[in-house]
């Protein structure tokens, strides 16, 4: 999904050429400026090209590709390209980190903590690491989104690495939690890492955006709950 950052894209678009599609390397080489058409791509090569370039990068290269040069088509790849999502969200909750710890990891009761969420399942559970079915309220087309995700806590760094196993929409989806103590509590932060379907009805951006507005939603709810907890001398 991502363009690596230490090679040229006109690199790795040569590549697709040659490896799916019959270009012949030397005479890429010889005439840099030459268009996929004047290098002998026809109508099947750039339909393989497309593909690919489709896969890999979420971009649809138009029909008059053969009129554009290699670093053309890099252009335009680079420029439309959808870099994978990434959101980082936090909160300072008023209480002790231990008390966060547990209550944010005892997963069959999240839906007393998160607002969104209607149903949990836990599947399998063994060691700090467990197995669980995520069913949230129906949106306001009536559907009630589900999917498996499974996440292992480790006490010793007070960090949490989840992922989905069911992944839905997303190509993957990573969850990292972290908790460390600040003055008058605990910070517990969220990072998300993950990539949309080409299929998908949202792009990476788009989900971007949606993560991290519930995101604040969901991290307000829980302070809030916990601050209650803690206030109440629960648990």
């Amino acid at each position: 999904m991502t363009i690596a950052p230490d090679r040229p894209l006109a690199s790795e678009i040569t590549d697709i050429l040659v490896t799916h599609c019959g270009l012949d390397p030397d005479a890429a080489a010889s005439t840099p400026a030459a268009s996929l058409e004047e290098l002998g791509m026809d109508s099947l090569a750039l339909l393989e090209l497309s593909a690919v370039v489709a896969d890999r990068w979420r971009v649809k290269i138009p029909e008059q590709a053969g009129q554009l040069s290699i670093a053309g088509v890099a252009d335009l790849v680079a420029r439309k390209a959808d870099p994978p999502g990434h959101t980082e969200n936090a909160i300072d909750i008023e209480a002790p980190l231990p008390l966060v710890w547990e209550i944010t990891n005892d997963v069959a009761r999240w839906t007393e903590l998160f607002t969104e969420y209607a149903l949990v399942e836990i599947l399998h559970a063994e060691g700090d690491t467990v197995r669980f079915r995520l069913t949230m309220h129906p949106d306001e087309n009536g559907v009630a989104w589900s999917w498996v995700s499974e996440r292992t806590a480790d006490p010793a760094t007070r960090e949490v690495h989840a992922r989905r196993v069911e992944t839905g929409p997303f190509e993957y989806m990573r969850i990292h939690w972290r908790y460390e103590e600040v003055d008058g509590g605990t910070r517990m932060t969220w990072v998300q890492d993950f990539a949309m379907k080409p299929t998908a009805p949202v792009d990476n951006a788009g989900m971007t955006s949606r993560i991290n507005t519930n995101s604040k939603v969901q991290l307000a709810v829980i302070k809030e709950r916990i601050e209650r907890a803690h206030a109440g001398g629960a648990r």
